[in-house]
């Protein structure tokens, strides 16, 4: 039953091939089982699944099913979860018991569906590899000794792994995207305002974007169906109508405009990696699809920009974790000076205490201008870019990443090098687009990912091109070797 897919489950569930129980149950065990290898999962909550899943047993019996009713998923542990364990990945949120749940959440339990429990991350979504956990790094299904990338490398890897048929996730300068590419799964970043953050803990809030990770196109629709929604507890979220994510993966792709920018086919890019993303693009154009080169000149800016803006604003969105009202609280503090730094410096791991002296610094008296007001108004520039392209294609295409899934270890000497992981998706963020990343082959035998960026609250149209790569090809079916 693991290998089934959300859309799967969901069919085999309104059949009666089996009840919500016993799925639920069977994915409990194999976490159980396998998780070990993977530490995939900060916090696994058993009894509150099996009380849901027999609750969406009930409903069913009693005709009050939805598509969602008992299928099993996961959420990434930056979604407060009311009674649960919401951590962050941080010792500083590691004895935190949320008391409310996120937008998130409460879409997903009023739907129907059951939470397995809470996925690892990068401290407060910071890294690109996982390995900024304080519960450990999580290990890539693909090859053990690699990243399963970050920060949502929990939810990536629990899906690859066939632990959950979907999870939630995150994304503030790839944080989807990227592990989807790594794992050889399929994840969605939404248009920024498209889900509710309310009860998600921020990290960067002008940049942050819930969304999903999942093993097919439609699987990520049926999720974002769920998430997507306008919320007054938001003040970010849009107002503006949701529509069925699923209603037209099957529409033809013919004459549709695939822009490719040039910018993204460097030459340090290898010719193994651009030869696997245009192989991709030629199944679109076999599908009636043109392509055509198009310039985004403002890539290069959208990196130092990000880490000039997301630092910034994760120091005073975290200053809030300070070891008065929750958290991590140091022992027997002389005064409320040492309360601060004590709690805090034993709370934050080095690259989130690296990014808050960054913001600090970016944001005081006499820097403010030269560094975050410039990079507001390098982000326009790079929004810009994207604004005329549109203008003359539908979508646009490349890599997810400058490479497969890399070595655990190899890049925390060096946070500049692990800065760059993102160089392809962080202008996404800068500009508030969608984007997605789809399994389109392999190197070595590790996935590589095809990035989709759409217009504005064009997701449907990114899930249609994403179905429609999967009905002609078979990369998103693919499972790690040895996997049982």
């Amino acid at each position: 039953m693991h290998n089934k897919t959300i859309a799967q489950i969901s069919r085999d569930l309104a059949a009666g091939e089996y009840s919500s129980v016993e799925i639920t149950q069977h994915l409990l065990d194999r976490i159980a089982q396998q998780d070990s290898t993977y530490n995939a999962f900060i916090t696994v909550t058993a009894e509150q699944a099996l009380a849901q899943a027999k609750a969406a047993d009930e409903n069913r019996a009693a005709g009050n099913a939805s598509v969602w009713t008992g299928v099993p998923m996961a959420h990434k542990d930056v979604f407060c979860t009311n009674g649960v364990l919401t951590t962050c990945g941080s010792k500083m949120l590691s004895n935190f018991v949320a008391p409310y749940d996120a937008t998130v959440v409460s879409n997903f339990n009023n739907a129907g569906a059951v939470s397995l429990g809470k996925l690892n991350m990068d401290e407060f979504a910071m890294g690109s590899s996982n390995e900024n956990s304080f519960f450990g790094p999580v290990k890539n299904p693909w090859n053990h000794d690699c990243v399963p990338g970050g920060s949502s490398g929990g939810s990536a890897a629990a899906v690859a792994a066939r632990l959950v048929p979907g999870a939630t996730a995150t994304d503030t300068g790839g944080s989807i995207r990227q592990p989807a590419s790594f794992c050889g799964v399929t994840g969605i970043k939404p248009t920024y305002g498209r889900v509710s953050r309310w009860g998600m803990i921020a990290y960067a809030s002008s940049l942050d974007q819930g969304g999903a990770i999942a093993r097919s196109s439609e699987d990520a629709a049926m999720m974002l169906n769920v998430m997507a929604s306008f919320d007054p507890k938001d003040s970010t979220c849009v107002d503006q109508a949701v529509p069925d994510y699923t209603a037209n993966l099957n529409d033809s792709v013919e004459g549709l405009t695939i822009g490719l920018p040039k910018e993204y086919f460097r030459d340090d890019l290898s010719a193994e990696m651009q030869q696997q993303i245009r192989d991709a693009v030629a199944e679109y154009e076999k599908m009636g699809a043109k392509v055509k080169e198009i310039s985004l000149p403002n890539t290069h800016l959208a990196i130092p920009s990000y880490y000039v803006i997301a630092p910034a604003e994760c120091s005073a969105n975290l200053s809030r974790m300070d070891g008065v009202r929750f958290g991590h609280r140091c022992e027997d503090p002389k005064d409320i000076n040492d309360l601060y730094k004590r709690s805090r410096g034993e709370g934050f791991g080095e690259e989130v205490k690296r990014r808050i002296m960054v913001g600090a610094y970016t944001l005081s008296a006499g820097f403010y201008d030269a560094y975050y007001k410039q990079a507001q108004q390098v982000r326009r520039l790079v929004k810009n870019d994207f604004v005329a392209a549109f203008k003359d294609v539908d979508v646009i295409m490349g890599p997810t990443a400058p490479s497969p899934a890399f070595k655990a270890g190899e890049k925390t000497s060096d946070p500049v090098a692990m800065y760059l992981e993102d160089i392809f998706t962080i202008a996404l963020n800068l500009a508030g687009l969608p984007g997605m990343s789809i399994p389109c082959g392999q190197i070595n035998g590790l996935p590589v990912g095809l990035q989709l960026i759409g217009n504005y609250f064009n997701e449907s149209r990114l899930l249609n091109l994403g179905h429609q790569f999967q009905q002609a090809t078979d990369w998103h079916l693919k499972t790690p070797a040895g996997l049982v």
